[in-house]
């Protein structure tokens, strides 16, 4: 476990003890924590590390900008090998450490699953960007949850869209079969109901095929796919278990056109040892893609990596994975940056106060033009009832070489979403004896 950027306390404290004021001015001192939850070990690691060093990179470019209106950041890494029991244990060792924690971003839908159970207590608010509970998008039932800019749900609803689109509407699904190849883990059930919503809704027949993590023994899926003739695939699956997915897509002819992955299976690890084999791939995007022509990517560069600061390789910088760390920074970021709107500009946010934060969030377009992410996401505006804020992506295609989009961007049916959300919300509101948010709370 590494502390970086920490200004050393020694050096705060002989400078207190020099201009005569007391030495508990470095508990004083302007730092907001920001505890990291990476896998850099373990067989997700080729998908792990790059969105690590995208989310640290920013953390870095911030304070390279002067800080969050002058809050300086300081964070500590520990590793979790997208391990729950260690994912928690890193939860309790990090959260009081430095003043206490800003915010978690776990990285991992089972270990989401395990902090939504103690972060209420310790209030400290949960950042899952694109993964997470689906339902949490529910402010009412979820307080500290955020599954900003997008959730299982969303993606699903996306990618049902884009295979009616491609197959002349949605009426035109009636009678087909859409096989689902999932990671057998809370991360991969996600989309379930929403897939089973939208089979109901339009009579295609629904194929669930789980795959034992971590996934690289995958002949049996595959046989069944070959026996099943799906017409389209949906791949839900993380690290080696979407490469070997694709190899063997390749070994027994299924179209790789006709295979749709989730956005945790749609980055540069997954495809880059298949290359061409993989041509003609399609994923949904939580709104960005591969961006290094961003304006955030140019910063980066030019504030951390040239400076000798980088995280990792210069060449990673921009690619799928890694924006998706950088977005998830922002994120935090900026929910700082609104927490201090209400509660002091220039101070250190508590965990309570950042909820707030990310509560109210509004992400205009200018805010981010201005943060570099001009091009490469749409605005996101959260609320009490809505702790996503935004509902839309893009799907991107593997030419072989590179991502490229082939969408237009695309909207997810609330009246599919909303009522799901309700519903399931509601049942965990029940299942653990809690009541829904009243007006009042909402503004507190």
């Amino acid at each position: 476990m590494k502390l970086r950027n920490v200004v050393l306390a020694a050096a705060v404290v002989a400078a207190a003890a020099s201009s005569g004021v007391a030495t508990n001015a470095f508990a004083q001192a302007k730092e907001q924590f920001f505890p990291v939850l990476p896998y850099r070990t373990g067989p997700y690691a080729p998908n792990g590390v790059p969105w690590a060093n995208g989310y640290v990179d920013y953390l870095k470019l911030t304070n390279a900008r002067g800080g969050i209106n002058g809050v300086k950041i300081i964070f500590e890494e520990c590793e979790t090998g997208y391990d729950t029991a260690r994912g928690v244990e890193c939860y309790e060792r990090l959260k009081g450490k430095n003043g206490g924690a800003t915010v978690f971003q776990p990285l991992s839908t089972g270990i989401t699953f395990a902090l939504t159970e103690k972060a209420p207590g310790d209030k400290i608010p949960l950042i899952t960007a694109g993964y997470g509970r689906s339902e949490s998008q529910d402010g009412g039932v979820f307080k500290w949850n955020f599954p900003i800019a997008g959730t299982y749900w969303l993606a699903a609803d996306a990618l049902v869209q884009t295979i009616a689109k491609r197959e002349g509407g949605l009426d035109k699904l009636k009678g087909k079969k859409i096989a689902l190849v999932y990671h057998d883990s809370p991360y991969g059930k996600e989309p379930i109901p929403l897939l089973q919503e939208r089979s109901h809704m339009h009579g295609f027949e629904l194929q669930l095929l789980p795959v034992t993590a971590p996934g690289v023994e995958q002949k049996s899926t595959w046989l069944q796919i070959r026996q099943a003739k799906p017409d389209y695939v949906m791949l839900w699956g993380w690290g080696v278990m979407n490469s070997t997915a694709l190899k063997e897509a390749v070994a027994t002819g299924y179209p790789r056109d006709k295979m749709y992955g989730v956005w945790w299976s749609g980055a540069e690890p997954d495809v880059k040892d298949v290359g061409e084999g993989a041509k003609g791939y399609n994923a949904v995007t939580m709104q960005h893609g591969a961006e290094p022509q961003s304006a955030v990517v140019k910063e980066i560069l030019e504030k951390v990596h040239a400076k000798g600061q980088g995280t990792g390789p210069k060449e990673e910088v921009g690619s799928v994975l890694y924006m998706r760390g950088a977005m998830s920074a922002m994120l935090g970021v900026e929910g700082v940056r609104s927490a201090q709107e209400r509660f002091g500009k220039g101070k250190v946010m508590t965990g309570e106060q950042v909820r707030w934060g990310l509560e109210n969030l509004n992400l205009t377009q200018a805010k981010l033009d201005g943060l570099g992410f001009k091009g490469v996401m749409r605005p996101i505006s959260t609320s009490c009832v809505d702790h996503m804020g935004s509902n839309w992506a893009r799907v991107h295609t593997w030419d072989g070489k590179q991502w490229r989009f082939s969408s237009d961007w695309l909207q997810a049916d609330e009246q599919v979403l909303k009522p799901l959300v309700k519903t399931t919300a509601d049942k965990y509101a029940a299942e653990k004896k809690l009541t829904r948010r009243t007006p009042a709370d909402c503004q507190s």
